[in-house]
């Protein structure tokens, strides 16, 4: 009888200790699974739409901080907010005042990129860019991108007057203090400042749990972390006048991948189209035979400065020009449907066959 009582107990403790054991397996397998997926918010900020995403994590507050951080600097570095940086200094021309010291590194990679393209890309555009009001006029467009009506050109007398105040020389910079040394001339940092917010948001996710694996994108302005290579991101690339298409894609690992096209933001008028991305030779937009030109490189900032200059500089000149750098790779869309790569993209995949690699 006793024996019998021994045999049932050991049962019952054997059985008991599986069901633990199973439970805690359980628990164990669902927490890793939840873990590895991953968590992405989505808002508008920047005149855009934001998608971050992040791996590893359950918590929400690495997203929110991010988010936090995207409003900080378009505080500073936005030219439609009164208060902010940037709108202090263009409106106190001729006089310096006290910005934070990170609007002063934006500015100064800005006048560097200004160096480096020979003015191709250049930060006192402002002026150019209000009376061209692309963005705005984008908006108001048919479904197929028609505005009719000639009033929306500039006359050519206002867009020649403001060129010879376009000149990134006009900004001068003592320690923590910024002067627009031109009354005429007006700061915008839209070609470069999302590049920078980007490498920000991965400066402060590296400090984090989350440095094995994030993705930024900054309305097109894409930022990849990964620390293994294994997880190596695809990065669709955009067909050009056709949203949510691509015609191919980029494996890439830990690089930000930015795209300037004529397809971003324009309208028609008379069957031709006009687009942001302004000339600061002749102040109307720049005419080649390019849709789109992609960057890819560590930098985000570097990349989105490029994407502007060498878009402008055309396929012969900007092919040459990104081959030039180190560690900087390039891809062209042309008019007629031909893509052509930089001697380093090695991991592009044409997905679309009315496209040719060239």
């Amino acid at each position: 009888m006793k024996h019998s009582k021994k045999v049932v107990s050991l049962t019952l403790i054997t059985i008991f200790l599986l069901v633990i054991t199973f439970t805690i397996s359980k628990y164990i397998y669902e927490k890793k699974n939840l873990s590895t997926k991953p968590i992405t918010k989505s808002n508008f900020s920047l005149d855009t739409i934001i998608t971050i995403t992040v791996y590893n994590t359950e918590d929400e507050k690495y997203i929110n901080k991010c988010f936090e951080i995207i409003n900080k600097y378009d505080n500073l570095f936005s030219v439609s907010k009164k208060n902010s940086d940037i709108s202090k200094i263009n409106n106190n021309p001729n006089q310096f005042v006290r910005v934070n010291p990170d609007t002063i590194e934006l500015l100064k990679h800005s006048i560097k990129a200004a160096k480096d393209t020979n003015g191709l890309f250049d930060p006192t555009i402002g002026k150019l860019t209000d009376l061209w009001d692309i963005s705005d006029k984008a908006k108001k467009t048919d479904a197929t991108g028609n505005l009719d009506d000639k009033k929306n050109i500039p006359p050519s007398q206002k867009i020649n007057s403001l060129l010879s105040h376009i000149n990134y020389e006009n900004i001068k910079i003592k320690n923590n203090s910024v002067k627009l040394s031109d009354s005429n001339s007006k700061i915008d940092l839209g070609g470069i400042a999302k590049g920078y917010i980007a490498d920000k948001l991965k400066e402060y996710l590296n400090t984090t749990s989350l440095h094995e694996r994030a993705i930024i994108n900054l309305g097109g302005n894409i930022l990849t972390i990964n620390k293994k290579k294994s997880s190596e991101f695809n990065i669709g690339i955009q067909k050009p006048f056709s949203p949510n298409t691509t015609i191919g894609s980029l494996r890439v690992s830990n690089k930000s991948v930015v795209t300037s096209g004529i397809y971003e933001r324009f309208f028609k008028c008379d069957n031709k189209i006009y687009h942001h991305i302004l000339s600061t030779s002749n102040g109307y937009p720049v005419e080649n035979n390019l849709e789109g030109v992609t960057i890819i490189t560590k930098k985000s900032t570097t990349a989105d400065a490029l994407s502007t200059s060498v878009f402008t500089m055309g396929l012969h000149d900007g092919k040459k020009y990104i081959e030039n750098l180190k560690n900087v790779e390039a891809i062209f869309i042309t008019k007629d449907k031909k893509i052509y790569l930089t001697k380093g993209v090695k991991n592009f995949k044409l997905t679309d066959n009315t496209y040719t690699l060239s």
